[in-house]
């Protein structure tokens, strides 16, 4: 799928045309289902945006020279990592202000400080500096002085890991406390999507670096078999089917219907010309990974309020491409339906005036190559509960694809061993505390993360209507009470994990 190829998280699909075109026999699969990889996150949208918090966040951006390979001592060249940098609500290390601390996803660090409204909120109250770090291979932050070079093969790509990532934050963290006299300054990590496991997993590595974390929509059971690979699709599929089985149905139906128009003679121009394609339909398989992502990046921002997150869109946005594809006067095509629906997510201002379908043209995405190392979230797709074509997941043949695209063999095991997953509740229970995971269960990679509460101090919060990541949005006079709620007890618990820390250093100098 459109995410799959790209890499992840987070997530594409769609139709046919005439009943009078004649099939040529059974449809087709769509694509080969071993090449899926797990559906992107929303690193794809991530660039240079006007912020639309209601508090505009002011801060310094600077650069910090990082080393390459933090497990080697070979003499290998540094990179510059780019970080945005706020202390004017920060009450300095005389008074132990706290350092929020956000973990950098796969993009551009500016695009993911803009849209996560909550942490600058709530930095006021608490007196805490503000830092978002970029994750190194992604905006500005590339070794080898460019993007192409970074990007060039296997060997310049093979530092691009969550390891050395959550190394480059805690270096960051070290060297900045150093730098500013304030080495006692407690640290809260946030983080949402990949950045929410990337938070989580920095505190369980390093517990020493910071005293808790916030990890919103962080699937960090959605590898090996933790979870079943369908849950995912599952998910997105029941968003849709609880606003209108029709609706459910007619997607459903739509990707027989796009196969066998196709195989027909002019079946691509016509699917080119019914969805209103800025260049001639190629192959199916295309146009279906395009729908699939809207479907499942829907599934994502599925939320309460008008948004303008990854693209503008409605308040309930599924609700609005169920309303589209049902409401089409009888004799509508399913072609046609499926344009009117995925226009709610691609064109819902009205604006474009047709539409790209690739939007990684090189197929060197980022998270395509960790995805092909050690990002390896296996996808399949059921029968009876997924919208979407029936696959299941193929190892060897995703292992050859990657092969095929970067060289390498994917090491599917390796998340688990490094940061654990098997028997997660147990080993947090033992060996864990102060980690908040927070779910809306509308959030498709929900079905990934944990979900049940597992000590007083790892606390699972879980919104029946929530979306991807909505409480690190920022505030709005559209949010329901439940997310105010929701937010009200993260700031509860944050601050316990503040004055604890305070209590045990006033216990410890008065001993």
């Amino acid at each position: 799928m459109a995410e799959y190829r790209l890499c992840l998280l987070l997530l594409s699909l769609t139709t046919i045309i005439s009943y009078s075109v004649q099939s040529l026999g059974s449809p087709p699969p769509l694509r080969s289902p071993s090449y899926k990889r797990a559906p992107r996150f929303l690193g794809r949208f991530s660039g240079p945006t006007k912020s639309h918090l209601q508090i505009q966040p002011q801060y310094e951006t600077k650069y910090f020279e990082q080393r390459l390979d933090h497990f080697s001592f070979s003499d290998l060249p540094t990179f510059q990592q780019r970080y945005l940098v706020s202390t004017e609500h920060w009450i300095g290390p005389q008074r132990l202000g706290p350092i929020f601390f956000y973990c950098g996803n796969e993009g551009d660090i500016v695009w993911f400080a803009n849209n996560t409204g909550f942490v600058w909120e709530i930095a006021p109250q608490f007196g805490a500096m503000v830092v978002f770090p970029e994750h190194r291979y992604y905006g500005e932050s590339f070794p080898f002085g460019s993007k192409d070079e970074a990007y060039k093969n296997a060997t310049t790509l093979s530092y691009l890991t969550t390891e050395q990532a959550l190394a480059d934050f805690s270096v960051l963290i070290t060297e900045l406390k150093q730098n500013l006299s304030c080495k006692d300054c407690p640290v809260v990590l946030f983080g949402g999507s990949y950045g929410g496991m990337l938070a989580a997993w920095m505190r369980i590595k390093y517990p020493h670096i910071a005293i808790g974390a916030l990890a919103s929509s962080a699937p960090i059971l959605q590898f090996e078999d933790i979870v079943p690979p369908e849950t995912f699709y599952n998910l997105v599929s029941s968003g849709f089917r609880r606003e209108s089985s029709s609706c459910f149905n007619y997607i459903k139906q739509s990707w027989s219907d796009l196969a066998s128009t196709g195989q027909t003679n002019d079946g691509l121009v016509q699917l080119t010309k019914t969805f209103h394609l800025c260049q001639e339909l190629k192959r199916t398989e295309d146009l279906s990974d395009w729908l699939e992502s809207a479907y499942s990046y829907l599934a994502m921002v599925n939320y309460p309020y008008p948004s303008e997150f990854l693209m503008p869109l409605p308040s309930h946005p599924i609700r609005e491409v169920c309303k589209r594809i049902d409401g089409c006067p009888a004799g509508t095509s399913i072609a046609e339906r499926i344009y009117e629906g995925v226009n709610v997510y691609y064109n819902y201002t009205g604006e474009a005036a047709c539409f790209e379908l690739d939007d990684d043209p090189h197929g060197m995405s980022g998270w395509n190559w960790q995805a092909c190392t050690e990002m390896v979230m296996p996808m399949s797709s059921s029968q009876e509960l997924s919208m979407f074509p029936t696959y299941e997941f193929n190892y060897s043949s995703f292992q050859e694809e990657c092969l095929k695209d970067f060289g390498v063999k994917p090491r599917p095991k390796w998340i688990t061993t490094e940061f654990g997953g098997h028997n997660i509740h147990a080993t947090l229970k033992n060996f864990g505390s102060n980690i908040i995971f927070s779910n809306g269960l509308l959030d498709p990679w929900s079905g990934g993360s944990v979900l049940k509460s597992i000590s007083e101090s790892i606390v699972a919060l879980v919104t029946e209507e929530g979306a991807h990541h909505i409480d690190l949005r920022a505030s709005s006079p559209a949010d329901p009470d439940w997310l105010v709620e929701q937010r009200a007890t993260e700031i509860k618990l944050i601050e316990g994990w503040i004055d604890s820390y305070h209590e045990k250093r006033k216990v410890t100098f008065s001993m």
